[in-house]
């Protein structure tokens, strides 16, 4: 076979600039620090770490919604400390007020101290985020959730909370509804009540002593009406379902002081309640506003007059229902600690998911810087090789040959 001395020209040339290419991405592979610039270097390696890159841009995501979790559970956290601490003043000032050596005119400075904490205590449920949401605005709210109404405080915010994104899930946010307005009336069980005009007795919060009989029994209403002052009857009108009135104690012995069971429930009624009066028990429902207890006991406060056996109807009420809505708010402080330790949890875990992407894309198209500079070194040589090879070719034509 023949060769021109052109094609061996061409062939040194094309020699030269495949070498010198190749010099120069290995050069450039050095510079950028990546073994896969683009897919056509590598489509496995390139696939491997846009899959990489992916997850870290979720777990960034991720990230950035539990941060922003974390700013609001604890400034709820702080929040319900402080209301908890301003209910804690409450009950002082109430246990207060039950001092039987106070005047009316004492009790109502009791009031307008209650009343300034209820004040404090309003402004702690409407705080802002300081980003123009509101802690307690449940699912959201532009403007503060609760108003002030004729009929007391109301929840004018979206019931519910705002979860963050599927990979997370925590709570964003608090229902402000839940936690201020639906502590549990009573005991958490029932609730016992003193018709209105009984001035001379007064009844207990109460137990459950037999448990199994009091939950196999239906939902009911009881009446406990006194007959004389020494004999009561006791009236079952069942709720759930409804039904008729039945009565379940006829002519019973009362006792001051001494507790009467029914239904599994016990209770004390103490005093001497007039002839046709009449105390009742009904279940306990969960719709007692932090609110309306101040209301109430504020309102109790400044009615002078009463009688002892009613100032400890009133204080006995105060004291359960107050007892009521600081274990509500306890319970909601307590839910934003764990969702504040579980935040935790899952920051350590979305920045191990992080960590093990960027490894994953790191192995898929980041440089061997050694393997590199060895690459670099041997494609130097080549090139080197290649001029070298093309200069002593250019010497072997025929007129170099007569000339020389």
């Amino acid at each position: 076979m023949r060769l021109s001395t052109s094609n061996v020209f061409e062939a040194g040339l094309d020699n030269i600039q495949r070498r010198q290419r190749e010099l120069i991405e290995a050069q450039n592979r050095l510079i950028s620090g990546k073994r896969v610039e683009k897919a056509s270097d590598d489509p496995a390696a390139a696939a491997r770490a846009e899959r990489a890159l992916a997850g870290i841009n979720r777990a960034d995501t991720s990230l950035r919604s539990v941060d922003a979790g974390r700013t609001m559970m604890a400034q709820t956290e702080s929040a319900l400390g402080d209301a908890g601490e301003l209910l804690q003043q409450a009950r002082e000032l109430i246990i207060a007020a039950g001092n039987p050596s106070y005047s009316d005119t004492e009790r109502k400075g009791l009031a307008a101290r209650l009343r300034d904490i209820r004040e404090h205590l309003f402004s702690v449920a409407n705080r802002s985020d300081g980003a123009g949401s509101y802690l307690f605005g449940g699912q959201g709210s532009n403007q503060p959730p609760f108003v002030e109404t004729t009929s007391g405080v109301q929840f004018y915010g979206t019931p519910g909370i705002i979860q963050g994104e599927n990979d997370t899930r925590l709570p964003m946010s608090t229902d402000g509804s839940a936690a201020w307005l639906t502590a549990r009336t009573g005991n958490g069980l029932f609730e016992t009540r003193a018709e209105t005009g009984v001035s001379q007795a007064w009844i207990d919060a109460g137990s459950v002593t037999d448990p199994a009989t009091f939950f196999a029994t239906p939902p009911s209403i009881y009446a406990i009406t006194f007959t004389t002052s020494g004999t009561y009857d006791i009236s079952r009108t069942p709720i759930d379902p409804p039904g008729p009135p039945t009565t379940i104690v006829a002519g019973g012995s009362y006792s001051s002081g001494k507790a009467i069971q029914v239904d599994g429930m016990s209770f004390t009624i103490t005093g001497t309640p007039a002839t046709g009066k009449q105390f009742e028990i009904q279940p306990s429902t969960a719709s007692l506003s932090v609110f309306d207890v101040l209301d109430r006991t504020i309102s109790e406060l400044q009615t002078g007059m009463r009688t002892s056996a009613q100032m400890t109807q009133d204080n006995s009420d105060s004291l359960r229902d107050i007892d009521s809505v600081m274990t509500q708010m306890q319970l909601y402080r307590s839910r934003a600690g764990d969702v504040l330790n579980l935040i935790d949890v899952e920051t350590g875990r979305l920045e191990d998911q992080k960590l093990a992407n960027q490894e994953n894309r790191s192995n898929a198209e980041d440089l061997d810087i050694v393997q590199a500079l060895s690459d670099f070194k041997n494609q130097q040589n080549g090139y080197d090789a290649a001029l070298k090879s093309y200069s002593m070719v250019q010497r072997l034509s025929l007129f170099q040959y007569i000339n020389g």
